[in-house]
């Protein structure tokens, strides 16, 4: 066997050091509840993170996840306050969208006082499983002056697990969705790693238009129309709502959101069950259906969305971007990744700028 030179071991030291670097970026972990239909999961997947569990009450989402990932995801189909973080201890990353009514502006605002707040379930699982970061989404309305005082006792709790917070509005069209869809995003990290977060940038350039993303699905079926829909249709879209089993239907929302889906060419009273096809007058205004609701959404055509319409629909309105999930998780994985810090480490404190209430 020849002699191992200098410069061969240097080599294979740099080869070594590359495969345990891979290794450690695959690697990296993470639980999420409150999955939905996976969208914010899907994104943390393409942002390199493996998912210990995907935490889930609902039944019609838990069969979506299962159709779409049930060989890769372990989904648990179960009640977050029956879940044990510590069966989770040192997972790099602890995320989910916990749900928005008790903040929602189209609710009544209940906060603490809706039975569907689980942001102390949440805050509980971090305490319990002890992860590097924690990612949790909701609507703008938890930004408001309203839930001052709330925020403010979230941010304290994760400052006494000794993390380091971010708290603001991202928005979808940042990040290729041609969707106005801020959400309130919370992200929290601690030392070394939280030294080295930064937000995602946006992408450059602007987002494309509804008919830009839409109009194959639109013209799939034949309609005349198609062609000129998309050219009317040149603008992004309002905020999808998915509503909730309380209250919501399988409508593109308000009345207010349903006028702004008019000017693109769009009845928004309801949702269809396939596209409009060759003999659907040309200039009547036809609905989306659940596939191109998803496809604003950021979701790939090839996840599926069993089940009745109703469901499929709420799933889809309700979840969190893939490609916005992606951006953050990808900058959350890039401060997971340092080995050490990058600034003196002080006391654990509040970085967000609420620029907009």
């Amino acid at each position: 066997m020849g002699e191992l030179t200098e410069a061969r071991m240097g080599e294979l030291t740099s080869a070594l050091v590359g495969e345990l670097t891979d290794a450690r970026v695959s690697q990296l972990t993470s639980l999420e509840i409150c999955a939905g239909a996976g969208g914010q999961a899907l994104g943390l997947e393409q942002a390199g993170f493996a998912h210990e569990a995907v935490v889930e009450i609902d039944a019609d989402a838990c069969e979506t996840l299962r159709r779409n990932r049930g060989s890769a995801w372990k989904v648990v189909e179960d009640d977050v306050a029956n879940l044990d973080g510590r069966a989770f201890r040192d997972v790099d990353l602890l995320a989910g969208g916990v749900p928005c009514p008790p903040f929602s502006i189209a609710g009544k605002q209940l906060g603490h006082d809706d039975e569907r707040d689980l942001f102390p379930q949440a805050l509980r699982l971090i305490e319990e499983a002890c992860p590097r970061a924690v990612l949790l989404e909701n609507v703008r309305g938890l930004a408001t002056r309203r839930f001052d005082g709330y925020r403010a006792l979230v941010l304290a709790r994760l400052r006494s697990l000794g993390y380091q917070t971010w708290w603001d509005l991202v928005q979808a069209s940042d990040h290729g969705l041609p969707q106005l869809r801020p959400r309130f995003v919370l992200v929290a990290i601690r030392e070394p790693w939280a030294s080295w977060f930064r937000w995602p940038e946006p992408l450059p350039g602007p987002p494309p238009h509804v008919g830009e993303v839409l109009a194959d699905l639109m013209g799939s079926g034949g309609w005349p129309g198609a062609a000129a829909w998309a050219q009317k249709a040149s603008r992004i879209a309002p905020t999808i709502v998915g509503g909730s089993k309380k209250h919501g239907g399988p409508d593109l929302g308000p009345t207010r959101a349903r006028a702004e889906w008019r000017t693109l060419g769009v009845d928004g009273l309801g949702i269809a069950d396939n596209v409009p096809g060759p003999d659907f007058p040309a200039a009547a205004l036809p609905r989306l259906t659940v596939r191109m609701v998803a496809r604003l959404q950021g979701f790939p055509d090839s996840w599926q969305f069993p089940g009745r319409k109703t469901a499929a629909y709420r799933q889809v309105g309700n979840a969190f971007p893939p490609p916005v999930a992606r951006a953050v998780g990808e900058a959350i994985a890039a401060a997971l990744r340092q080995a050490g810090p990058n600034a003196a480490i002080g006391e654990p404190e509040h970085h967000a700028s609420l620029t907009a209430r």
